[in-house]
């Protein structure tokens, strides 16, 4: 399929990864896989009314990795001419040359590798002059200035179109490839009441536009998020039940991602070693991985390696069922490849019975945290301590903002200690989560 958005065609990535492969061969290595690409778009931001930037981008990449026995090496170049390629292949077997001999290395078990094409809609161009991205953006943040005159500076809206093609290929017959596209649109805008300013934001993104909100209602809500923080207050030190709102509980699941990836296991870095089949959340959680879903961000029929993926349950009734592997990592455990070499894909949080609201009348009194600041989380013993603002609740409704406070735990506990999920799900990036009650942490406040 021709698409003249592009500078290059499909077909002629998937010659430069042929020419690139007949290289490493000649060059002397046993073994060599690679992935070319291109990538094209726009990103306008307005800031105050005013166009701040307009961003055009046009990258191409290749990158190389060859083997000399158990030995590899690495290199890349944004040219795709022959003679760069050339260099760059000539470029990686002279460091695999001076490599240590590492036993986990090498292609994907070729019994492994993806056979089949699916295809997942996830190629939406989006053809949008400059003029009305800009038209757009200042859409966006007027809607949310316009709500209420304390609603009075803005850290800007902006609209971005981004579209890409890739092929990934190696010595073993692998070579796939596809396009895929992303477009977005943001709104961050300041508040300030009684001397006190108060800053929140709002964003979507999806692979089609057809799929994305308004700019209007973007920016709205952008605006409301930022007006219900005003006039917060601070809070003494005491330990109360914790709701992360669903943007802020999508970070606990990436704690455990984290935790359970193949570097952190081999390496032994993790607070969740040995923890296959184990009980590690309560039994109200479960978590899907779903990586041929239709438009979604996250959704890959391969990985990074090749190898083809399939739905799987990673936690079953709090349960951990699964890991998160390459082909190299699993090798270092002794394991087979979950086909999660470059990340998961579209990981699902089971929603539970409970809207937001629902949650709160749930818990009653306690905390709703809608931000955190900092990065205090130790993945090695999961101790877990944060900035944090968001609001306070009682009598199961939102009484008054809060901030300037710390929440402390152990993701352990934590996780344990989940009492319900919410079905006010939201996806970022390629996790799809609701909010999360916790019963018990420490707030560490004035």
């Amino acid at each position: 399929m021709s698409d003249t958005r592009f500078a290059t065609s499909l077909p002629e990535l998937r010659r430069i990864a042929a020419q690139a492969l007949e290289a490493a061969t000649r060059e002397g290595a046993s073994a060599c896989e690679l992935h070319v690409s291109e990538g094209f778009g726009q990103t306008v931001t307005v800031r105050q009314g005013e166009v701040e930037t307009i961003e055009h981008n046009r990258d191409k990449d290749l990158g190389v990795t060859v083997y000399i026995g158990q030995r590899s090496g690495y290199a890349s170049t944004s040219d795709l001419t022959p003679p760069a390629v050339a260099a760059t292949v000539a470029a990686a077997v002279s460091i695999a040359r001076h490599t240590a001999s590492d036993e986990a290395n090498g292609l994907a078990d070729p019994a492994l590798i993806v056979r089949k094409v699916h295809n997942l809609d996830l190629y939406h161009p989006w053809d949008l002059p400059a003029e009305q991205a800009i038209a757009m953006a200042r859409e966006c943040e007027s809607a949310a200035l316009s709500l209420d005159r304390r609603l009075d500076n803005s850290d800007g809206a902006s609209v971005s179109t981004q579209h890409h093609q890739f092929v990934v290929a190696n010595s073993n017959g692998l070579q796939q490839g596809y396009r895929t596209s992303r477009h977005s649109i943001s709104c961050a805008v300041i508040a300030s009441e009684r001397g006190a300013m108060q800053r929140d934001d709002w964003y979507c993104s999806a692979r089609a536009p057809a799929d994305l909100p308004s700019a209007r209602a973007i920016g709205e809500y952008a605006g409301r998020r930022t007006l219900a923080r005003l006039r917060s207050r601070s809070l003494s030190t005491r330990r109360v039940p914790v709701i992360f709102e669903a943007p802020v509980a999508s970070g606990l699941i990436g704690h455990f991602v984290g935790a359970v990836s193949g570097g952190s296991l081999y390496r032994r870095a993790s607070f969740l070693m040995d923890s296959l089949d184990t009980q590690v959340f309560s039994p109200v959680v479960s978590l899907r991985e779903e990586p041929h879903l239709k438009r979604a961000i996250a959704s890959c029929y391969f990985d990074d390696d090749g190898v083809a993926t399939a739905p799987r349950d990673v936690v079953r009734d709090g349960v951990v069922k699964g890991y998160f592997l390459g082909s190299y990592s699993a090798r270092k455990l002794g394991m087979q490849t979950t086909a999660n070499a470059g990340g998961a894909h579209n990981l699902i949080l089971s929603a539970g019975e409970h809207d937001l609201d629902g949650l709160l009348r749930e818990m009653g009194t306690g905390l709703l945290v809608t931000e955190l600041m900092g990065q205090g989380v130790n993945g090695v013993t999961g101790d877990y301590s944060r900035g944090a603002a968001g609001f306070w609740v009682q009598g199961g409704r939102i009484r008054y903002p809060v901030e300037e406070f710390t929440i402390a735990g152990n993701l352990r506990e934590m996780f344990r200690n989940i009492v319900a999920v919410g079905k006010d799900t939201l996806t970022r990036g390629n996790r799809t989560n609701g909010s999360i009650l916790i019963d018990g942490m420490t707030i560490a406040g004035r």
